[in-house]
């Protein structure tokens, strides 16, 4: 009997695991459904509110007489319809491995070719866009794979933390729009060639700006401020001084006046008792006179320069002097306070994330299968062996992009903490990236050409 219960008692925790995983299953069964039934809920709700629209259209419809709808009308109501301007060739063909911000990897290229469906002349709308180094690509997350959003959100750089959807850049947002600044490389015709993207192959673009510092970054607005302070201090300061020279001038020339007043009246007397020696003496007293002017002025000028420069030195070294004519220069100048306070402020965790960057490491294998690519630029017979990149000019570049993009672990916060597997493939470029990811590292394992680039090589 012995033999018979220990086989019964293995088959017994064999059921009971068979059991437990049952109901696991369950679980995660009655969680899906019951976010399925909420879904269809707000399915429901919207159809419902969308009939009774039309209901109540149709009803307006049969007692008054139909009013088109001017386009001026639905531009003030904010119900535009979007046309996209042109559509991103990227070196980056999946979401898998897309950065989330274009700073992460530097390399990254696209193209951006305007249609002539909105221009006549694509080309005519890219005139003096070559003066800016960097522009502003709005677009749209077209690979979403649903419109469903929520108020909250879990960014991958918090861990699993919720925080509110318009903190973050999530792309599940009520309007699936996109915004990015990238690098202006050149335009060449109706094309716009970038670098420093985030943007998969495909987005549409539905607008292009330039950047401009002075208006779009507030660091560059107080150091615009303070040389405009600066300057207009400069300019008073300039002022006072031509003031004081003219008030020196017109008290030089009105005692220049006094001393040619009192000299006609000597010249008339010494005239009267004809006497020739003092004709030198006349032309000597107006000499004199003339020559004496510079040098008031002069000292005069030095009095005020060494005034100013006192007064400027006092108030860099924030001294208070006791002078009573310092004292209102200091009340009267409303001096602007510059400092970190006035700078733009960020939410701690961009700066300090919980998720650390990663160290990234090339087996020996990776690195020269990496070495047999050939960079775009590169001219000459076509060699059927080796594959070529499309947007990325060496092999070095590559590299630097692939560590880029693996620094920032670009796992979501589900692969990162439950997934098992450590595996993880994306593709740059023309290149299929196999890696793995350990403590604190990321390693690739393989670089392998992609197998339609491989095809029709």
């Amino acid at each position: 009997m012995s033999p018979v219960c220990d086989c019964c008692g293995e088959n017994t925790s064999k059921l009971k695991q068979q059991a437990s995983v049952m109901r696991k299953e369950i679980k995660n069964l009655r969680q899906m459904l019951d976010s399925a039934v909420r879904a269809h809920r707000k399915h429901m709700i919207s159809i419902q509110s969308a009939v009774s629209k039309i209901g109540v259209c149709e009803a307006d419809k049969a007692q008054t007489p139909p009013a088109p709808t001017s386009p001026q009308v639905a531009l003030e109501k904010g119900s535009i319809q979007t046309v996209p301007i042109g559509y991103i060739s990227s070196c980056f063909s999946v979401k898998n491995g897309t950065p989330r911000q274009p700073t992460i990897c530097g390399p990254s290229r696209a193209e951006l070719r305007i249609q002539q469906s909105v221009f006549n002349n694509p080309e005519h709308a890219l005139v003096g866009l070559e003066q800016y180094s960097h522009v502003w690509i709005i677009f749209l997350f077209h690979k979403n794979g649903h419109l469903s959003y929520k108020a909250k959100v879990k960014p991958p750089r918090l861990n699993g933390q919720r925080v509110g959807v318009y903190s973050t850049r999530s792309p599940h947002r009520p309007n699936a729009l996109g915004l990015t600044l990238a690098k202006l490389d050149k335009i060449v015709g109706d094309t716009i060639h970038l670098s420093d993207i985030d943007m998969i192959a495909g987005t549409p673009v539905l607008d292009i700006k330039p950047y401009i510092p002075e208006y779009d970054s507030p660091q560059t607005r107080i150091h615009m401020d303070l040389e405009l302070y600066e300057l207009n201090t400069n300019q008073s300061n300039v002022t006072t001084m031509e003031d004081l020279y003219k008030d020196s001038e017109t008290d030089a020339q009105s005692g220049l006046r006094g001393e040619r007043t009192n000299d006609d009246d000597l010249v008339s007397q010494l005239s009267k008792d004809k006497c020739e020696a003092d004709i030198p003496l006349i032309d000597s007293s107006r000499v004199s006179a003339q020559f004496s002017l510079p040098k008031d002025l002069h000292g005069v000028l030095e009095e005020v320069k060494a005034y100013v420069t006192q007064g400027d030195f006092c108030q860099r070294e924030e001294q208070v002097s006791d002078s009573p004519m310092d004292k209102p220069l200091e009340s009267n100048v409303d001096r602007p306070r510059y400092g970190e306070e006035s700078y733009s402020t960020i939410a701690g965790w961009i700066r300090e994330p919980p998720v650390s960057s990663l160290e990234v490491r090339f087996t020996p294998h990776a690195e020269r299968e990496l070495e047999e690519f050939l960079p775009t630029h590169l001219s000459g017979a076509p060699e059927s062996v080796r594959p070529r990149f499309k947007f990325l000019r060496s092999p070095e570049e590559a590299a630097a992009a692939i560590r880029g993009v693996l620094s920032a672990d670009p796992r979501s916060v589900y692969r990162r903490t439950r997934c098992r597997d450590r595996l993880f493939f994306f593709t740059l470029d023309t290149a299929d990236i196999t890696c793995w990811f350990g403590q604190g590292f990321a390693e690739v394992l393989q670089v392998r050409p992609v197998e339609c680039q491989t095809a029709t090589m």
